[in-house]
């Protein structure tokens, strides 16, 4: 049942003063003294909600869409994945609050300022700020992987073959060719698929894996990082989140940087799990295409299914950096793939006309 605004803002008042966060006894009338201002979301369908207390932030309230099963998995799974993460001293907002029975999660307040915003501001000098985030990068693969409970993950345990086929070339094919361009695959395609999900399966040393490393994950906070949208975290290769960041599109790292960023995180790993190095440079260019088609087809379902339109500037350049990956020769066993990325830039450039 859908809440009205002032439900939900009774029961993020009833959890703060339960947790001693506050004591409305001492705010007077609460409803001149707390105000509460709805978040985007993004491509999420939770809801984001900033609490101020007399004008100033005082946290922000995580809610999910429904009391519906799965979306009360993604609660439990954001609430043990975050306290866990924080833990091991990943740099992830602190847990303030949290009512199980309502699924809701209230954390500290990170302000607005994202990575992709100070991209924005300054290419230049976001990359000091990339390059802390590649090290806090190496320290969580690692750290979060210790002690880590596969039954604290709502979706899936690992990233695995299924998830590569369902999720990302699987969400490549349906959102983007099917749903979008209404392009039906030449025979052989999803053979190829199959193929690649193996090459990405073949060699890699399991770590912790965010799954959606990107910029408009990541805050600046005091000038420093912090971590967030973290509940879809799950055991994967050490390689996947890195090509999340490099390969963003909100960013549009050059050639150049993303090559710098991942000599940094080579080095990183180097000092803190030299075993893994080999792993890395292995799989990165099957991993970073994996992200690729998933990145088009959250795109394409985002905008074409929920009306998102933000999302629709990033497909063609998504497109294209597909197509550049794949000319590498690291994929000439991979001709049906090339092809179809190729007929689907001049498709879809067409319907833009």
């Amino acid at each position: 049942m859908k809440k009205r605004a002032s439900d939900i803002s009774d029961m993020i008042c009833s959890t703060l003063e339960r947790e001693s966060v506050l004591s409305l006894k001492t705010l007077g009338n609460r409803h001149d003294a707390l105000s509460f201002e709805r978040l985007n979301s993004d491509g999420s369908m939770r809801k984001f909600i900033r609490v101020c207390l007399r004008g100033e932030p005082l946290c922000i309230a995580v809610m999910p869409p429904t009391s519906e099963k799965k979306d009360m998995a993604e609660f439990r799974s954001a609430l043990d994945i975050g306290r866990h993460l924080h833990s091991k001293g990943v740099p992830v907002p602190e847990l303030i609050a949290a009512n199980e029975r309502f699924g809701l999660l209230i954390f500290e307040d990170l302000g607005n300022t994202r990575l992709h915003d100070k991209r924005l501001e300054d290419r230049k000098s976001s990359i000091e700020f990339y390059q802390e985030t590649v090290k806090v990068l190496a320290h969580m693969q690692l750290a979060g992987a210790d002690g880590f409970a596969y039954e604290w993950c709502y979706d899936s345990p690992t990233y695995n073959q299924k998830v590569m086929l369902e999720r990302e070339s699987g969400y490549f094919i349906d959102a983007f060719l099917k749903g979008t361009l209404f392009y039906e695959p030449v025979a052989g395609l999803l053979q190829e698929c199959e193929e690649l999900a193996e090459k990405v399966m073949s060699s890699w040393q399991p770590l912790f894996l965010h799954r959606d490393f990107q910029s408009r994950n990541i805050m600046v906070h005091r000038d420093r990082i912090r971590i967030i949208d973290f509940q879809a975290g799950r055991i994967g290769p050490p390689g996947y989140d890195i090509a999340s960041l490099l390969i963003d599109p909100y960013a549009g790292l050059s050639d150049a940087e993303q090559d710098d960023l991942f000599q940094l995180y080579i080095g990183e790993m180097s000092k803190r799990n030299r075993a893994c190095v080999s792993d890395i440079k292995t799989s990165y260019p099957y991993l970073a295409l994996q992200r690729n088609m998933q990145i088009i087809g959250a795109f394409a379902f985002l905008f074409s299914r929920r009306n998102k339109s933000f999302f629709k500037q990033y497909l063609l350049p998504s497109l294209i950096m597909l197509q550049n990956r794949l000319a590498d020769t690291a994929f000439d066993d991979f001709p049906l793939l090339r092809q179809t990325v190729s007929t689907a830039i001049l498709e879809y450039r067409r319907s833009l006309r």
